[in-house]
């Protein structure tokens, strides 16, 4: 018996939105990196892009358990001498909120090649508007 490989029709790919409103910031990340991944589908093969493409919407809604909001911090190195910056949750959510979805995300992919193709797929909105609705997205449910 050979083993099924499933053929990858890009065509087929839904859209799916996900409303962060409220939502655990980790619980909602292990969701949408399910749907990026496939991992929902009985197609999934743990080497291909079998995913989604998935839209965040209300991402500076998103919640922090704990003491995360005032202890956590995010760095960041500009590659010279002296540019190592951090920046704590606060600052992340006034500036630019998508990045809090977008880091806790790409920190649940696969570090290689496939996981960048995969984070291509992920659309993040602070607000409730995107322009995505021509590509008629299906309500994806928070379970957390």
């Amino acid at each position: 018996m050979k083993t099924f490989l499933p053929k990858i029709d890009v065509q087929r790919r839904e859209w799916r939105v996900i409303d962060a409103k409220g939502a655990v910031l980790g619980r909602l990340a292990v969701q949408v990196a399910d749907a990026l991944r496939g991992k929902d589908k009985p197609t999934y093969t743990p080497h291909l892009d079998a995913g989604d493409f998935v839209v965040v919407i209300n991402a500076a809604d998103v919640v922090l358990t704990g003491n995360k909001e005032s202890a956590k911090e995010y760095m960041s190195y500009s590659g010279w001498k002296g540019g190592e910056r951090y920046r704590s949750v606060r600052e992340v959510r006034e500036n630019h909120p998508e990045r809090l979805v977008m880091h806790a995300v790409k920190g649940m992919l696969p570090k290689n090649r496939l996981g960048d193709r995969l984070l291509t797929k992920l659309k993040v909105y602070s607000g409730t508007e995107h322009p995505h609705t021509a590509q008629q997205p299906k309500t994806m449910a928070y379970a957390g």
